[in-house]
């Protein structure tokens, strides 16, 4: 193999139908259980992990560090993950989400940290990678000191997009289970699933749209970052496709009002989840981009009768820190 990788998602996540709100929708809905990827809880950030933590194993690392927001799901995966393969993990929590209650800070994927064992460092700004990572580095070297061996998970651009190759992989997953899908509609954050599915397609010479739901930052920016990363893909693995501008489709309709926050279009599409299917989504991440399937259909950028897969992400941690939020988009639930 060109790169390690530690075995966190064991095995194959179910594909599975959609029947009550693809009646409601006029298309053929079906959803990668991703969420039942890895660890409890787990989700898309079990594929990313597989390659940091095969890294961090190679390099005899006993430290895991690693930064996110206060909320993070990866940063709490990787603590569960870390465990299992025997390491300690720091975890540093970045203030993204302006006006939270006391729930958000203590709740969902920090009660759950707390409960692995991590320790907890914060970082004040939510938009500065770099400085984020120049965090965690500095932090590592006090561990160096302390005579252990850390690896940091980094988050910034500028590093190799090891987490991407997670979902290359799962790429071929999904096609060995159904390759006949027309759209496929993803979370767009980091960009590594993203760009990591976008690739591995193409890589297997699927034509499939895939779609990037943003839940971070608007259209232009995403799009940008996903052209970066898909280019870092290819400077990282040089069997890796060049991936046309033209296939790189985002949309931002759920953004709003940002990171972290509840709008509508996302609560909506939380609610018909849940009703419709029985199936529980996130407010972070899924519940933005599931809204952008009824939103497309709607709109005549996924066409009537057009196969669709939906990846769930996970994410479902979060939702316990989000009750307020909840109550206040569902006044009579």
């Amino acid at each position: 193999m060109k790169f390690a990788r530690a075995e966190l998602v064991s095995a194959v996540t179910p594909i599975e139908s959609l029947p009550n709100i693809s009646k409601v929708l006029g298309v053929d809905l079906h959803i990668k259980r991703d969420d039942l990827a890895g660890t409890t809880m787990g989700g898309n950030k079990s594929r990313q992990l597989e390659y940091y933590l095969g890294a961090a194993q190679q390099a005899a690392a006993d430290t895991v560090l690693i930064t996110g927001a206060v909320q993070s799901n990866f940063v709490r995966t990787a603590a569960a993950s870390a465990a299992k393969l025997g390491m300690k993990t720091i975890v540093q929590l970045e203030a993204r989400v302006p006006d939270v209650d006391a729930l958000y800070g203590t709740n969902g994927n920090v009660l759950l940290s707390r409960l692995l064992g991590v320790e907890i460092m914060h970082y004040p700004e939510g938009e500065d990678e770099a400085g984020a990572d120049a965090a965690l580095r500095a932090r590592a070297d006090q561990e160096r000191q302390a005579g252990r061996t850390p690896y940091v998970i980094p988050l910034a651009l500028a590093n190799p997009p090891l987490g991407a190759l997670g979902y290359m992989r799962a790429a071929r997953e999904i096609l060995k289970q159904d390759a006949a899908f027309d759209v496929v509609v993803i979370a767009s954050g980091s960009g590594l699933t993203h760009a990591g599915l976008l690739a591995g397609l193409r890589q297997a010479g699927h034509t499939a749209q895939v779609i990037g739901s943003c839940v971070r930052r608007d259209m232009v920016q995403q799009r940008n970052r996903i052209r970066t990363v898909l280019d870092a893909l290819v400077a990282l693995d040089p069997d890796t496709p060049q991936v046309q501008d033209a296939d790189i489709m985002i949309w931002d309709g759920a953004l709003m009002p940002g990171y972290g926050q509840l709008g509508a279009p996302a609560a909506e599409a939380l609610a018909m989840m849940a009703r419709t299917e029985g199936i529980v989504l996130d407010p972070v991440y899924t519940a933005k981009v599931f809204a952008a399937i009824p939103a497309l259909i709607t709109s005549g950028e996924i066409a009537a009768g057009s196969r669709v897969l939906f990846v769930h992400t996970g994410g479902l941690a979060s939702l316990f820190a989000y009750q307020s939020a909840l109550e206040n988009a569902f006044p009579h639930m």
